[in-house]
């Protein structure tokens, strides 16, 4: 069929009757230029030459030269139970055509074959049809209303006031305890069989549902607040002839709503009129697509000429016919008839709901979508109930627990039988049955057991309390405090906080495999800065260094001052003078370079109430590029349809401008043809690539030299464009214009043609020079990415960027490094075809690399014995699967119309095939939808736990979408936020929200479960083990009060406060060690394993805790003869050794002793004996004095310490065995930690003296690759790898070094374990891109340092005061032997170290041991790894100055 195309040169008058529906199928497709009528007439059908008669009538009646029915509401449409129908409107591909055409029941049948779709909404039946298309008429609300589209209100919310209560119970009762509870509930309201109170479980179920329900009440009246804000706002609609103030959700389809400046728009509507000359209108899109560059928006001239005349706005009575709702922010198709013509609707004339008006006072717009139909509301996705990994793995074990105790019940019910059978029958004159029980033996026994196999389930029930889920949301609450209170994540410039939104995600922070991070705004601040250029092969920029010929650091020099210019902005920086004295000596190469940023753009000037220029561009590379030239004096003041005026240092300047050939993703250029002064010329800017083959022969000198500026400028992680000139003849010129007249007035591959005709003038280009402008990144993003690969996280960039954008930024922050094996792999097919053979294309390089390299074809090996030794297996670089990652390094792009067919079920799984071999994915040019489906394909694929961080209303699906979502208070409004499940304020808090407050809460998280079921087993299974002494009658052990409280008042705050503050290592560690992180990707801190060995342990232990006492106790007689062994005091022995047992294990627990760990655990043991001796004193308890009589007797206390040291040793052994033995990570650096305070207290009066080292910093450390400019310089200088001068890096070595003389020679493992701890550091932004290389360089042997006189003679002044702390040499040789090619194992003197270093530590001096009270032994290597050798010093070596030998 045919299409129709947009021609903005050119005016040509079509005839109403001379084009056919336009096609939605490409992002790109346009129409015949908006400003002229097209009438469209039946899909498919010849062009007519009459004019076509199909309209409504004033009484609503269609009128029709062909065969249709009369009244509209009588409609039956063709295709209500047509299969194809459903097929066609999900498709992205269907047509849309004017509902007035809808055919007869004759035409069905040429329907149902495909020549036209149509449907609307049948109101016969009162029900919502699929809607094909949408069909409004301006200002006729009582035609509108018969399509029941959605209205403007919005719902974020979960819950009404009616629904919140059964839906909210429903997802309560998910949880598997919970049903669990309200079933031991009913079955305890049965007498007969319960030998414990309803109110138990009633009670703490009814306070743990209510608390839940209250908390989750909170959250939605949040969301209902927030909605309520949003439906609330005020917009100016016309109504009845008069433009009157309404809500927002009172806004319809069909009205006319005005904007005005700065203000959100309320719906998706149609650009009527504007205030700006020729309809235009600028927005913001942030809260769209994450973009805060303004975007320009132009309406149709017919309706501009309204302008804001009420009245004939209120008379406007067109009738528009357009595509559905739907989530493609791209793509808008429709037409509008007015006045009997026919105009065609495209994206450029309809601004979006979520989109703000700029800098324009005013403008007009017809509502087309509301509400849930709009866009913005389209790609949010929905609210989803999320649950954590140890959720789903507790309702997991909470299964398995009622599995565990069906069996125990069921074996005590035979039990019961057998016993009542054989001996309970014979003495009933003791023991006499129940009326209920029959006499029969055999009969009686039976139902006897029945009934005790429902008395055993309540007894044993406590092994899962009702508490622990108390205790977990009660734990979670105060994690998210902890978050909130943060001061290390409050930013200060914006006065924002950390904060938890969620309080039910904490531990999965600690268990994050994938994070899924928007780019602008996120990553980047968004601000383009005009960085170095290259003119004519002279690069400027850089200032030198004259005597060594290096770039020195910008950061303390003297900007250039460009005062001189009354246009210049003072936010402008640029430090190399040389470029402004050659602009102003006159040098011709420089004023073109400047004349062309000047005028070849899309920018449109803006001068404010204070006369001041301001510039409006849709891309903030072009605004720092006009800003540039403006700054240096090329000055763009003006624009107008035809000529473009600029100020230059020789005068104003009016260039006639006479074609613009604008940029698209395609050709990666933009041109502009303009006259001054009768030359002709064109300008052109674009991707060094696509100029470089464009331009003129016999350029190879420049060619070259420009070549290796921009390779200079794009390591640096800069955005780079190529500049270009050509001069024109006049007949030229017209030949072409003629070519371009013709190709723009094509209606069948009109794109095509049009490139084709631009590639015949963009030729024979002369070369003017390139230019460099950065994207700043935020502050510590290159850090935070460095450090959460280092921990095993795998990183993924979705933005709706351009495709060169995002890898640029990916090169800035150190996602894509120059380690790559090839350059990253590209997957932009528009077909389904060609995604594929790109995929397989790319697959296959991948394997061929990794068998070339003698890696398997899966790049991946299990690691399965890092839970055993954790310290050596995490160098091997971990990934989020818990697979070791190949040392080949590889990149995967790919954007939005390719993602569109590799997210189908045919190539996803060979998308995640390239994917997971990828150490960086980057997708560009998607919509917030896809985002969504990236991440729902990652967690269904890989199983894994994930992360979705953004800032804009772009990324609410993908925050959704995700396991956790985090919103940045950016820049682009609080939608994000509002989405998200954590908020912080910058993307550099993701690094301590991950590692140190996820880390924490998992470690916590598990630590507080596994002693929670290891107590609950211990204290529940004595009942199983009294159970062979009562006849398994279901009788307990324990005091019924005791078993009442033991959960809430003996046992509970100890593991509360563990949850709360304990620490395996501190933050410092946390954030230094990052593959700490790793256990909790993998789950190796609870898992079903974990779980099992608490169970035994709890086990075991209650076995102890019956029988030492049993035994002690059986027939006890006192030294008076009094009987010591009855019921009451067996039972009061064994609670009492119960509850020291348990505070024993949980004070062994606890890491990190706060004032609330001594007083909750020791406190336990002071309550137990106050409430049992209060309860039974006061109250009358059935246990009264059975504890005071069993503690006046000897046999009593020495029952406790031997069931306590029985229950206690074996724990503590074998804890001493793994550490010693078989340490990980985190016992490596606890001991780092501990030597760490005692070094610091050693040398808290040693003053540390001048290193005469300073690392060389640079404006651009943060954002560009560190790596790429002075590399060799800092490598072979030793700059690079120093050691961190901070507190904690100055105990580093040392610290080190005491504990490995405090280990044993023997020990080789533990050895190892710590001399790995130093790789295990997160990198910092220099030492990452350096280490990178390891494979690769052969770093030449450094040159040595020396020690200041300075420091030797204060240092030697120090060894004369206090010799006892500077041994003497003992001439203790370490020798240095070859490894592996990139390990050097250190075997030092009768210690028998082994010390592990990485070439990347080359040139550096490593302290290996220390001596005495000061002494050291050094090494210095290089990466030959030669043979090198190391000695005592018997001067002090302070940490940081390094010891030469």
């Amino acid at each position: 069929m045919l299409r129709g195309h947009s021609i903005q040169t050119e005016e040509v008058q079509v005839l109403e009757t001379s084009a056919a529906f336009p096609s939605t199928g490409s992002d790109t497709d346009h129409y015949i230029d908006s400003n002229h009528p097209v009438d469209y007439n039946h899909v498919n059908t010849p062009v007519k030459n009459n004019i076509e008669q199909n309209y409504i009538n004033d009484d609503g009646i269609l009128e029709t030269s062909f065969d249709y029915i009369e009244n509209i509401n009588d409609i039956d449409d063709p295709l209500s139970n047509d299969p194809l129908e459903e097929e066609t409107a999900l498709n992205e591909e269907s047509l849309f055509i004017n509902s007035a055409a809808v055919y007869h029941r004759k035409h069905k049948q040429s329907i149902e074959q495909g020549e036209s779709t149509t449907g609307c909404c049948n109101n016969n039946e009162g029900k919502e049809q699929n809607e094909l298309h949408r069909d409004i008429i301006a200002n006729d609300q009582p035609y509108n209303k018969r399509f029941n589209y959605a209205n403007n209100y919005i719902k974020t919310s979960k819950y009404t006031l009616l629904t919140f209560l059964p839906f909210n119970l429903f997802e309560q009762f998910q949880r598997a305890a919970n049903f669990y509870f309200i079933c031991l509930f009913v079955l305890q309201l049965i007498g007969p069989i319960s030998s414990l109170t309803p109110v138990t479980t009633a009670v703490p179920l009814f306070v743990v549902l209510t608390v839940t329900a209250l908390k989750d009440f909170y959250d939605d009246l949040q969301r209902h607040k927030t909605d309520r804000k949003v439906n609330n706002r005020q917009s100016m609609v016309l109504r009845d002839g008069f433009l009157v103030e309404e809500k927002w959700h009172r806004v319809q389809v069909g009205d006319v709503i005005r904007i005005d400046n700065n203000s959100f728009i309320a719906a998706d509507i149609l650009l009527l009129s504007s205030f700006n000359p020729n309809g235009l209108c600028y927005i913001e899109t942030a809260e769209l697509d994450g973009e805060t560059n303004l975007k320009v928006k132009q309406c149709l001239d017919v309706t501009n000429a309204m302008g804001e005349d009420e009245k004939s706005l209120c008379e406007f009575n067109g009738h528009v016919v357009c595509e559905p709702p739907n989530n493609n922010l791209a793509k808008f198709d429709g037409t509008l008839e007015w006045k009997g013509f026919k105009y065609p609707l495209d994206n450029e004339k309809v601004l979006l709901r979520g989109a703000v008006l700029r800098n324009t006072p005013w403008c007009y717009g017809l509502v087309l979508f509301a509400g849930k139909d709009t866009k913005l509301m389209q790609n949010s996705g929905r609210t989803k109930f999320k649950r954590t990994s140890i959720d789903r793995l507790l309702n997991f074990i909470i299964l398995g627990i009622v599995i565990f105790l069906f069996f125990i019940c069921f074996f005590c019910t035979i039990a019961c039988g057998v016993w009542e059978s054989q001996i309970g029958y014979n003495f009933q004159i003791y023991l006499p049955w129940d009326l209920l029980v029959p006499s029969d033996i055999t009969l009686g026994s039976a139902v006897i057991s029945m009934l005790v196999f429902f008395s055993y389930a309540i007894v044993l029930n406590t092994v899962v309390p009702i508490s622990l889920y108390v205790s977990v949301e009660v734990i979670r609450l105060f994690l998210s405090k902890l978050i909130d209170w943060d001061v290390e994540m409050y930013h200060l410039p914006s006065d924002t906080s950390a904060h938890a939104r969620t309080t039910t995600l904490n531990e999965e922070l600690g268990q994050i495999q994938y994070v899924f991070s928007d780019k602008t705004g996120t990553l980047t601040q968004n601000i383009m800065t005009f960085n170095k250029c290259s003119i004519n092969g002279k690069e400027y920029g850089d200032i030198m260094d004259e005597k060594t010929g290096e770039p020195v650091d910008l950061e303390y020099k003297k900007k250039v001052d460009f005062s001189q210019n009354k246009f210049y902005e003072p936010s402008f920086n640029f430090y190399d003078v040389s470029l402004l004295n050659d602009i102003n000596r006159g040098n011709e190469s420089c004023h073109m370079f400047f004349r062309i940023l000047a005028l070849c753009h899309t920018v449109m000037p803006d001068y404010s109430n204070d006369g001041k220029l301001e510039y409006q561009a849709q891309s903030p590379d072009e605004n720092a590029l006009v800003s540039a030239a403006r700054n240096f004096g090329f000055i763009f003041k003006e624009r107008t349809s035809s000529t473009i005026t600029i100020e230059t240092p020789s005068g104003t300047e009016v260039h006639e401008l006479l074609c613009i050939l604008d940029f698209n993703n395609v050709r990666k250029r933009m041109s502009v043809i303009l006259r001054y002064k009768e030359e002709i010329q064109l300008y052109c800017k674009g991707a060094d690539n696509v100029i470089y083959e464009r331009l003129h022969p016999g350029q190879d000198q420049i060619m070259d030299i420009t070549q290796d500026h921009l390779q200079k400028f794009a390591c640096e992680g800069l955005r780079t464009l190529v500049l270009g000139v050509k001069t024109l003849t006049l007949e030229e010129f017209q030949n072409w214009k003629a070519e371009h007249h013709k190709a723009a007035l094509s209606l069948e591959n009109r794109e095509e043609n049009l490139d084709r005709v631009y590639n015949i003038i963009e030729k024979d280009l002369t070369l003017v020079g390139a230019s460099a402008i950065e994207d700043k990144l935020q502050d510590g993003v290159s850090q935070t990415i460095a450090n959460l690969e280092t921990a095993g996280i795998k990183i993924w960039v979705l933005t709706g960027d351009k495709q060169e954008t995002a890898i640029n930024i990916g090169y800035s922050c150190n996602l894509l490094s120059s380690d790559l094996v090839d350059e990253p792999y590209i997957v932009d097919g528009r077909t389904f075809q060609e995604v594929e053979t790109q995929l397989i294309q790319h697959r296959r390089a991948i394997e061929n690399h990794l068998n070339s390299t003698g890696h398997k074809s899966s790049a991946f090996s299990r690691e399965s014995d890092f839970q055993d030794n954790p310290g050596i297996k995490i160098r091997s670089g971990i990934t989020a699967d818990g697979y070791e990652r190949s040392p080949l390094e590889f990149a995967l792009v790919i954007n939005g119309h390719a993602l569109a067919h590799a997210l189908e079920p045919e190539l996803e799984d060979m998308l995640m095939g390239v994917a997971e071999h990828c150490s960086a994915v980057i997708c560009c040019r998607v919509t917030p939808l896809q985002k969504a489906l990236v991440v729902e394909l990652v967690k269904k694929t890989k199983d894994a736990v994930t992360l979705a961080i953004g800032d804009g209303a772009n990324d609410v699906s993908m925050i959704k979408a995700a396991d956790i979502g985090v919103g940045i208070s950016g820049q682009e409004g609080r939608q994000a936020v509002l989405a998200s499940d954590y908020s912080i304020a910058q993307f550099r808090y993701l690094e301590r929200l991950l590692l140190v407050h996820g880390r924490w809460s998992y470690y916590r998280m598990c630590k507080f479960l596994r002693y929670f079921f290891y107590k609950n087993f211990a204290f529940t299974l004595c009942h199983f083990w009294y159970a062979f002494s009562c006849g398994f009658s279901a009788q307990t052990v324990l005091d019924p009060a005791f078993i009442s409280v033991y959960n809430l008042f003996y046992t509970s705050q100890p593991v509360l406060f563990m949850a709360y503050f304990d620490q395996d290592v501190n933050e410092k560690s946390s954030l230094r060690f990052p593959k700490l992180y790793y256990p909790g990707m993998v789950s190796s801190l609870f898992n079903f394993k974990l779980f099992s060995e608490s169970a035994f342990h709890g086990f075991i232990t209650s076995l102890f805790l019956f029988a030492i006492p049993l035994g002690a106790y059986h027939n006890k007689t006192d030294a008076l003869g009094k009987v010591l062994n009855d019921h009451y005091l067996f039972g009061s022995v064994v609670s009492t050794i119960l509850v020291l047992v348990v505070t024993g294990q949980i004070a062994l627990d606890t890491q990190y002793w706060t004032v609330w760990n001594h007083v909750t655990i020791w406190g336990s043991v002071v309550v137990y004996f106050v409430l049992t001796f209060a309860y039974n004193w006061i109250i009358g308890g059935q246990y009264l004095g059975s504890l005071t009589t069993v503690m006046q007797d000897q046999t009593f206390w020495f029952v406790v310490m031997l069931t306590t040291v029985v229950c206690i040793l074996p724990v503590v052994a074998y804890r001493f065995y793994k550490i010693d033995v078989r340490p990980n990570l985190t016992d490596c650096v606890r001991l780092v930690q501990r030597s760490d305070r005692k070094i610091k207290k050693s040398e808290s009066g040693i003053p540390r003296p001048f290193s005469g080292r300073r690392s060389r910093r640079s404006v651009r450390s943060g954002y560009a690759f560190s790596h790429a400019e002075g590399f060799g310089r800092l490598i072979t200088s030793g700059r690079i790898i120093k050691q961190d001068n901070s507190a904690s890096g100055r105990t580093w070595s040392n610290g080190i070094a005491r504990m490995k003389n405090g280990v044993n020679g023997k020990n080789k493992k533990s050895q190892n374990n710590l001399d790995t701890l130093q790789a295990q550091e997160g990198p910092t932004t220099q030492q990452r891109s350096t280490s990178s290389l390891k494979d690769k360089l052969r770093i030449p042997r450094p040159k040595s340092h020396s020690v200041g006189p300075d420091t030797v003679q204060q240092v030697r002044s120090q060894q004369q005061q206090n010799p006892r702390n500077y041994p003497s040499n003992n001439n203790e040789m370490t020798t240095l032997s070859r490894a592996t090619a990139d390990v050097l194992t250190i075997s030092g003197g009768k210690k028998g170290l082994g010390h592990e270093l990485t070439p990347s530590m080359a040139g550096s001096s490593i302290e290996i041991g220390r001596l005495g009270g000061g002494g050291s032994r050094t090494a210095v290597f290089d990466s030959g790894f030669g043979v090198g050798s190391a000695r005592n010093s018997n001067v002090y070596t302070p940490p940081g100055v390094p010891m030469v030998d």
